[in-house]
């Protein structure tokens, strides 16, 4: 057996695939794509088979609080039974402690999320309106000094209210590089490995990294920018349609097709790959998030490619052939 450490983005996958699989609201369109996952690259099955290992201590934790009981609750049930099982697992060290360190545990036990290819849309109790990208999570925290988003995952796009409490609490997004501030405004955050980025509709943000000594920036309407634990930059201007995902779509302008495949694959289980040699091709167009086999089939009317179907859970867009 190798020795060799597992990259820690493989490990989350597969710890995510993994908790998909225990939720008991798999289905078997989860289960091939999980399989296409693993069967993609041999690290995948390495990092599969080691939470496999792990899992083998569910086997003396009651049925009920290991897995059943993760599904048909009430959410702070549901949340609670979930820390119940990781938590059993994380006193023989395994698999939860693995979970937690990537991020799994957060976002299992997470006040909102959203699976893959799901928008959700919600309004919190000050009436700021929230709407969860694909795969995104969120706590919320409000007390009487702030109103504090943690976004743990993904991104989301909000619509700041304002306050009614006596004592002005400001509204902030907290991601792992620091917090997004708004001041009375419109705008979208994404939690990336490295850094978050930032986009303003309305208002303006400030942009505050984590270390205490970077300074703050502040983005106007109709900017981005993003910042990472030591430093924060503006970007120039936000698209219009940098929040199209809301509604189910993606817009490309001369977008390279590498990048754009990347996105789509963001609202799609399985694998979805581009071969190399068609990376660099520019796309401009509107592609729908809700049904990417359709935008896929779309690209190879448009573009001199073709798709090559390992399973419906695993393409590859690759150049024409003949």
């Amino acid at each position: 057996m190798s020795a060799t450490p597992i990259a820690p983005a493989v490990l989350q996958r597969a710890a995510e695939w993994m908790a998909r699989l225990w939720s008991g609201e798999a289905s078997e369109a989860d289960a091939d794509a999980c399989a296409a996952w693993r069967a993609a690259h041999p690290e995948h099955e390495r990092a599969w088979a080691r939470l496999q290992r792990f899992e083998q201590q569910f086997d003396t934790i009651p049925r009920e609080v290991a897995r059943g009981a993760l599904t048909g609750a009430p959410r702070q049930q549901h949340r609670r039974r979930v820390l119940q099982a990781l938590g059993l697992i994380a006193s023989g060290g395994g698999a939860a402690l693995l979970a937690h360190e990537t991020g799994l545990w957060q976002r299992a036990t997470s006040d909102y999320r959203t699976a893959i290819g799901e928008t959700r849309a919600i309004v919190l109790a000050d009436g700021s309106q929230v709407v969860l990208d694909t795969a995104s999570a969120i706590d919320v925290a409000y007390n009487a000094g702030e109103r504090r988003i943690v976004l743990r995952a993904g991104a989301i796009l909000v619509e700041s209210a304002p306050d009614t409490a006596s004592r002005h609490r400001p509204l902030l997004v907290q991601t792992r590089q620091g917090t997004a501030t708004a001041l009375g405004t419109h705008f979208v955050v994404r939690a990336e490995a490295d850094s978050s980025d930032v986009a303003v509709f309305e208002g303006v943000v400030e942009m505050r990294p984590l270390h205490e000594g970077a300074p703050a920036l502040r983005l106007p309407a109709g900017s981005r920018g993003s910042y990472s634990n030591h430093a924060a930059q503006a970007h120039g201007q936000v698209e219009e349609s940098a929040a199209a995902w809301t509604q189910g779509s993606l817009v490309a302008e001369r977008m390279r097709l590498a990048d754009l495949l990347a996105e789509l694959a963001r609202y799609r289980h399985g694998v979805l790959r581009c071969d190399e040699r068609i990376a660099g091709l520019r796309v401009t167009g509107v592609y729908s998030l809700r049904d990417i086999d359709r935008s896929l089939a779309n690209l190879a009317l448009s573009l001199p490619v073709e798709l090559a179907y390992r399973t419906r859970f695993w393409v590859t867009v690759r150049p024409r052939q003949g």
